[in-house]
C-alpha cells in the first residue's frame, strides 16, 4: 500500500513558470481550515541533528500502523462511512476485513452498499485480485491509505526539505513536520506553504494526530481504547474532511491477533488467475499547473485550487472534485485537471498501476 509516498512534477499550462519562477509558486495563502494545525511560526530545519530528530519521530509514528512488520496474523474488522455529497464514487457505510498470515499472506475484502466488491490476496510474492470496477474507488483506497500508510515512506522523507512548529489539538502539544520536495529551500515562515505535506504527532506517545498531503484535506485520527497487537497500536476513528466537511468516517471495529488462518483463504480463484497482475497502488503524485495567459491584470491576486482524484490503470482521472469547491475557478480547475494527459497503460506483463493525484492549478487573471 503505497499511497503515503508523494511524486512531484510541474505541468505546463496556459502560463510559462518562468513568468513567475519556481520558488514564487508556493506563497500564495492557503485557505483556513479548522484542522490545519500550522498557523504560526514554522522553522526550517537544515541541521543534521534537528534533520534526525525529525525523521526519527517519522519512523515512530510510522511503526505504529505496520502491523505486517510484528510478524503476528490478525483478523481486522474495518467499517467506514462516505458521505461525499456525490462529488466522489459509492457513497454510504462499507464494511472492509483484512487477514494476516505470516507464513501465508495477506487477504482483504470490501463491500460497498452500491454493488462494489472486491477480494484480493496478497501470497508468495503474487498479487491476485477479484472486483467489479476496473479500478479502485478512491474512498477505498483512501481508507486503506489512512489506516496502513498515512506517512510517506522514511526514504522519501529522508530526501524531503523539512520544516516544523508546533500545535495544539484536543489538549495534547504536537509537533508538526512539513515536508516539501527534495532540494525545496526550506525557510521560516508564518503559515504551511501549498507544496507542504504536514503530519502532526504527539511527541510523548508518538503517534499520528492529524496528517494533510495538501491544504483543504485533512484527517483526524483517535485513539481512546486503540486496538493493537504485537506493540503496534490503530486509531481508534479517523476522520476525513474536504473544505471542512466530514467526507469519511473510518471505524476500526476489531484486531484480533490470529496463531493461524485457513490455508484456503490464501488460494486465488481460477477467475483471479485469469484477470493477471491486479492492480498495486503507486504513490500519490502532485502536479503544478499555472492557467492564464497575458497580459496580466495589475493587483488581481493569483486563485489556487486543488483537484483530488484517482489516476486509473488505463490512465483516466476519475472522482476528480476540488478541495476548494467554493473558490470562483473550483469548476474550471476540475475541467481543466480532466483534460491532462496521464501516463497510458503499461506494457503487458507489467503490473498496473493507480494513483492518487493532486492537481494545484493557479489561475491568474489576465487584463
Amino acid at each position: 500500500m503505497a499511497s503515503g509516498g508523494l511524486l512531484w512534477w510541474i505541468a505546463a499550462g496556459g502560463l510559462s513558470i518562468a513568468a513567475f519562477g519556481k520558488n514564487a509558486l508556493w506563497k500564495e495563502p492557503i485557505p483556513s481550515d479548522p484542522l490545519e494545525m500550522v498557523t504560526g511560526q514554522i522553522r526550517a530545519v537544515d541541521a543534521r541533528d534537528s534533520r534526525a530528530a525529525a525523521l526519527q519521530l517519522l519512523d515512530r509514528a510510522r511503526n505504529q500502523y505496520a502491523l505486517r512488520n510484528a510478524g503476528h496474523g490478525y483478523d481486522l474488522q474495518v467499517s467506514f462511512t462516505v458521505n461525499s455529497g456525490g462529488q466522489t464514487e459509492f457513497d454510504g457505510a462499507w464494511k472492509m476485513e483484512d487477514v494476516f498470515d505470516p507464513k501465508q499472506g495477506l487477504r482483504w475484502t470490501a463491500q460497498s452498499p452500491a454493488s462494489y466488491a472486491i477480494t484480493r490476496i496478497s501470497s508468495n510474492g503474487m498479487l491476485y485480485s477479484e472486483d467489479t470496477a476496473g479500478y479502485i474507488p478512491l474512498r477505498l483506497q483512501e481508507a486503506r491509505a489512512a489506516l496502513f500508510d498515512p506517512i510517506p515512506s522514511a526514504e522519501r522523507a529522508a530526501r524531503a526539505s523539512i520544516r516544523t512548529s508546533t500545535a495544539n489539538f484536543n489538549g495534547a502539544q504536537l509537533t508538526c513536520i512539513l515536508l516539501s520536495e527534495p532540494g525545496r529551500s526550506a525557510r521560516s515562515t508564518t503559515g504551511r506553504r501549498w507544496d507542504e505535506t504536514e503530519e502532526c504527532v504527539d511527541p510523548q506517545s508518538g503517534l499520528l494526530r492529524t496528517h494533510s498531503q495538501v491544504p483543504g484535506r485533512y484527517s483526524a485520527y483517535e485513539y481512546s481504547d486503540a486496538p493493537g497487537i504485537a506493540g503496534r497500536m490503530l486509531p481508534r476513528k479517523v476522520t476525513v474532511t474536504e473544505a471542512g466537511k466530514v467526507v469519511t468516517e473510518i471505524s476500526v471495529d476489531s484486531l484480533t491477533e490470529l496463531p493461524a488462518a485457513d490455508k484456503s483463504l490464501f488460494e486465488p480463484t481460477g477467475e483471479m488467475k485469469e484477470r493477471g497482475r491486479a492492480i498495486a497502488l503507486a504513490e500519490a503524485q502532485k502536479i503544478w499547473r499555472v492557467l492564464g495567459r497575458g497580459p496580466y491584470a495589475a493587483g488581481a491576486p493569483p486563485q489556487i485550487v486543488c483537484v483530488f482524484g484517482v489516476v486509473t490503470p488505463s490512465g483516466e482521472l476519475a472522482e476528480a472534485h476540488s478541495l476548494q469547491p467554493s473558490n470562483p475557478y473550483s469548476r474550471a480547475a476540475v475541467e481543466a485537471a480532466k483534460h491532462m494527459s496521464f501516463p497510458k497503460p503499461p506494457p503487458s506483463g507489467v503490473r498496473p498501476q493507480q494513483h492518487f493525484v493532486f492537481v494545484i492549478e493557479k489561475f491568474v487573471a489576465s487584463r
